[in-house]
C-alpha cells in the first residue's frame, strides 16, 4: 500500500510542474558586472540573471540594477550582523537562556536586508515570527532583540513580549498565529490609504502560511479597495516540516491572487531582492493596487529550534545550499570579483561583526528581567488606561 501512495504521489508532484517550465534562479552569485565601478558612491551598472524574475498578469522587474559601492558593503555589513545575531540566538538558546519558541532566519538574510535597502523610512512591514532582522533594520537594535528574547527589561518589548510581539514605529511584528498578519497588514495598508500617506506596507508570510483562508479574503479586499499593498510570501521550501509540494496543490505562490499580479524572485541575492522591493513598491505608489511577491529562499535550520531540520530533508541538500547558495558568501564573491574591497577587508568587517553582536549579548544579558509591577503596563495605549485592572482572581486588583 505504502508503495502505491508514493507512486501516486509522485505522479502528482509531476503533475503540478509542467515539462519545460522555466524556473526562477536561486544561486546566490549570478549578477553579472556591467560598467565599471568608480567612487564609492558613484553608481555603476549590473545586471541580473535573465531567469531572476517570473511574471504573472504583470512584467518582471528589469535585469538591469544601478547600485554604488557604498550600498554592496552595507549590505554585506548588514548580513553578517544579522546571520552573528542569530547565531547568537542559537546559542543561547542552547544553553537555556532563551526559553520558549524562537525562530531563526539564518540563510535568509538577503531578504530583511534587500527589503530594508528598498523600503522608505515611513513604509510600514509586517510579518510572522521569523522576524529578528526585519526588527532590527526596521528601527530595532540587536541589544533589543536579543533582551526581549532572554525576557529582560531592555527588550524592544520590555522583556514581556519575545520574539513574536517586537514592534517599531514602521513594523509591527512579529506575529504568533499562522496568517494572521496578512489582514493585518491589509489594514495597515487601508489607513494609511484613507489618511492619504504616500507609503506602502509590505506583508510576509510563508509558505505553510499560503493555505490560509484568511490570506485570500485580506488579497481580495485589498483588490477591491485598490490598497498600496505588497504581498510578500517568503518560499523557504518547508512550512514546519512539510515541504511545499506536499501540502500546496499550486506552488508558484505568486500567482495565487486571482487578479492581483505577481513576481516570483531570486530571495538567495540580495541584489535581486533590492530590485524586486523597488519594483513593488513603485507600482503600489503608481496607484495600481496590490501586488504579490514570492522570494524562493531557504533557511538552514530548523522550523524553531526544537525542530533538528533533518527529518524531512537530508544533510546533504541543507549543505549543498550553504556551500552554493549561501547569500553571504554570494555577495562577496561579487565584491572581491568586481575590485570593491579584499577578502581580508571583508573579514576584518565580519571580525567587527562578530565583536557588536558578542557586546549585544553581553549587554542583554545584564540587563534585569521585568518586576511584577510591570506585568500592569503595556496593556492600553499611554493615556487611555482604565482606572483599575482585575488580575487573575476577583479579588486582585490594579488601581492606576
Amino acid at each position: 500500500m505504502s508503495s502505491r501512495l508514493a507512486s501516486v504521489s509522485r505522479r502528482a508532484l509531476s503533475r503540478r510542474i509542467p515539462l519545460g517550465t522555466r524556473s526562477v534562479q536561486v544561486t546566490a552569485d549570478s549578477t553579472r558586472l556591467s560598467s565599471e565601478p568608480g567612487e564609492p558612491s558613484q553608481p555603476f551598472t549590473v545586471t541580473l540573471d535573465e531567469n531572476t524574475f517570473k511574471g504573472y498578469r504583470t512584467e518582471t522587474p528589469g535585469l538591469e540594477v544601478s547600485v554604488t559601492k557604498e550600498n554592496l558593503l552595507e549590505w554585506y555589513k548588514d548580513m553578517s550582523l544579522m546571520r552573528k545575531m542569530e547565531q547568537a540566538a542559537g546559542a543561547m538558546y542552547q544553553a537555556k537562556l532563551i526559553r520558549g519558541f524562537c525562530h531563526l532566519a539564518v540563510g535568509q538574510e538577503a531578504i530583511a536586508v534587500g527589503f530594508n535597502s528598498s523600503m522608505s523610512q515611513d513604509d510600514k512591514l509586517i510579518t510572522s515570527y521569523r522576524c529578528h532582522p526585519f526588527a532590527v533594520l526596521r528601527g530595532g537594535t540587536i541589544k533589543g532583540v536579543l533582551a526581549e528574547l532572554l525576557g529582560r527589561q531592555a527588550g524592544m518589548s520590555n522583556g514581556k513580549g519575545g520574539s513574536m510581539h517586537i514592534f517599531t514605529p514602521t513594523f509591527f511584528g512579529g506575529n504568533g498565529i499562522v496568517g494572521a498578519q496578512v489582514p493585518l497588514g491589509a489594514g495597515i495598508s487601508f489607513a494609511d490609504k484613507y489618511m492619504n500617506k504616500n507609503t506602502v506596507t509590505f506583508t510576509l508570510y510563508g509558505d505553510g502560511a499560503a493555505n490560509q483562508g484568511q490570506v485570500f479574503e485580506a488579497f481580495n479586499m485589498a483588490k477591491l479597495w485598490n490598497l498600496p499593498c505588497v504581498f510578500v510570501c517568503e518560499n523557504n521550501k518547508y512550512g514546519m516540516g512539510t515541504s511545499a509540494e506536499r501540502s500546496s496543490a499550486n506552488t508558484e505562490y505568486y500567482t495565487r491572487g486571482d487578479l492581483i499580479p505577481g513576481i516570483q524572485a531570486n530571495g538567495m541575492d540580495v541584489i535581486a531582492v533590492h530590485q524586486a522591493v523597488k519594483h513593488a513598491r513603485e507600482w503600489a505608489l503608481s496607484d495600481k493596487g496590490p501586488l504579490l511577491l514570492e522570494f524562493v529562499t531557504y533557511r538552514y535550520g530548523g522550523h524553531s529550534m526544537s525542530d533538528p531540520g533533518t527529518t524531512y530533508r537530508t544533510r546533504e541538500e541543507v549543505q549543498r545550499m550553504r556551500s552554493t547558495q549561501d547569500p553571504i558568501k554570494g555577495l562577496q564573491k561579487y565584491i572581491e570579483d568586481w575590485g570593491l574591497a579584499s577578502e581580508e577587508t571583508l573579514k576584518e568587517m565580519d571580525k567587527q561583526a562578530k565583536a557588536e553582536v558578542d557586546a549585544a549579548v553581553e549587554e542583554a544579558k545584564q540587563s534585569l528581567e521585568p518586576e511584577l509591577k510591570d506585568l500592569w503596563t503595556d496593556i492600553y495605549f499611554a493615556g487611555t488606561e482604565p482606572s483599575f485592572m482585575r488580575g487573575r482572581e476577583r479579588e486582585e486588583i490594579h488601581h492606576y
